[in-house]
């Protein structure tokens, strides 16, 4: 926050546990075994941001049939067959997190995992796909899709989204 010439004050966790920022700032925090990240910027330059930080390792035995749909799993095989550049369950796990750490403060609801489709590419993107959810249509959504960004180096992998409303004006 001083990069941006504001004043230190404590970041406290609001009622689901996510970062309040101070009034015309937004933010993501992300830690893992090692690694410890912080991205913030000013509410007039970016509505939103997303960060997930992970250990490029294999998901928990079991959780990727929680965190990922048929489709997606397929997916990750079909990756894992072709080549171990990053674990692939792991990458679209983080993607999903930092989607959900986006979304909370852009609507006040928590996204779960197959509340959304992602696709990550080997160029270091990823698309995020939103399913209207239950009780809701599409158009109860600000937008039905999103991408990020992701990079995979020193057994780490950081996913990060934005939102802005230059690049999704019906957030205002």
């Amino acid at each position: 926050m001083a990069l941006l010439d504001l004043p230190a004050t404590p970041i406290l966790p609001g009622p689901a546990g996510q970062p309040q920022w101070p009034a015309g700032v937004t933010g993501s925090i992300s830690h893992c075994a090692g690694y410890q990240a912080c991205a913030v910027a000013l509410t007039m330059n970016v509505t939103a941001i997303g960060i997930d930080a992970e250990p490029d390792v294999r998901l928990p035995a079991g959780l990727i049939e929680m965190v990922a749909a048929p489709r997606e799993q397929g997916w990750i095989r079909q990756c894992a067959a072709i080549g171990p550049a990053v674990c692939w369950d792991r990458l679209l796990f983080s993607a999903k997190e930092s989607a959900a750490k986006l979304w909370y403060p852009l609507t006040g609801q928590w996204l779960v995992f197959h509340d959304m489709t992602v696709r990550p590419a080997i160029s270091g993107t990823f698309d995020v796909w939103l399913s209207p959810g239950p009780g809701r249509r599409p158009v109860d959504r600000p937008v039905s899709h999103l991408t990020g960004h992701w990079l995979a180096r020193d057994g780490l992998i950081v996913t990060t989204i934005t939102w802005t409303a230059v690049t999704h004006p019906r957030c205002q």
